[in-house]
């Protein structure tokens, strides 16, 4: 294989992304940027149901005030979830997988920006460029480790891990509340797994997806921003407060 004489530069998608890759660098390359198409349209999307929320007092009021308001907010809560179900078989099947990304875009968006519709602007704005330049960096630092032949699968097993003590901590949090340092402490544990997922799941985005499941990978690297931001925004709020 590494008799192939590959030219051109990286992004041109013909130099291989790792030593040991044995597959067509062109092909993978096209099935990175379709992921990252699909992950900014979701990113946009979650953008411009936040801001709606944010801006309409009345979306925020209704919600906060009525009944009907905190089922359907329950609701939004665990669409993601049960979509996520139908995603899984119907992740190949056009374009019935769009259309499930897109309910499942949504309802997050409108939990997330239900969730900024009781920060400050300030806030908000801290969070988001701070999100913003974290997955930057270490998506950039990714490619570069990969290009030098390091591999982040041994990460799987501790972020699992990980993801579970975070759980338990916020149930614990839901039923004995610690206090703004506890929230604190929990947004700054959450921050650091999800930038571990994010380096996890863009090595596997190089290395290990097949061209098939650019839907799961779209998910796993949209899901991995979104907690990022609200671990983030769990710690400024505190702060603020």
């Amino acid at each position: 294989m590494w008799n192939y004489a590959y030219k051109g530069d990286e992004e041109s998608g013909s130099a291989p992304l790792y030593p040991t890759m044995l597959e067509n660098p062109e092909l993978r390359w096209s099935f990175i940027r379709k992921v990252y198409s699909i992950v900014a349209i979701q990113l946009v999307m979650s953008i411009a149901v936040g801001a709606v929320v944010v801006s309409n007092h009345h979306i925020s009021r209704f919600f906060a005030t009525t009944g009907a308001g905190l089922a359907l907010y329950i609701v939004l809560i665990i669409t993601p979830f049960i979509v996520l179900c139908p995603l899984y078989y119907y992740h190949q099947k056009h374009p019935y997988n769009y259309i499930l990304l897109g309910i499942f875009t949504v309802a997050l968006s409108f939990a997330v920006g239900l969730t900024c519709a009781y920060t400050s602007g300030k806030v908000i704005l801290e969070a988001a460029i701070l999100t913003a330049a974290v997955v930057i960096a270490l998506t950039l630092y990714t490619f570069w480790a990969a290009k030098r032949g390091q591999d982040f699968n041994f990460l799987g097993p501790f972020l699992f891990g990980a993801i579970l003590v975070l759980m338990l901590f916020s149930l614990i949090q839901m039923f004995f509340p610690m206090g703004k340092i506890s929230v604190m402490i929990y947004g700054g544990l959450a921050s650091i797994v999800f930038c571990g997922y994010i380096v996890y799941d863009t090595d596997n985005l190089i290395k290990r997806y097949s061209y098939d499941e650019y839907i799961w990978a779209a998910v796993a690297l949209y899901l991995d921003v979104i907690n990022l931001f609200l671990s983030l925004l769990s710690i400024f709020r505190a702060a603020d407060s």
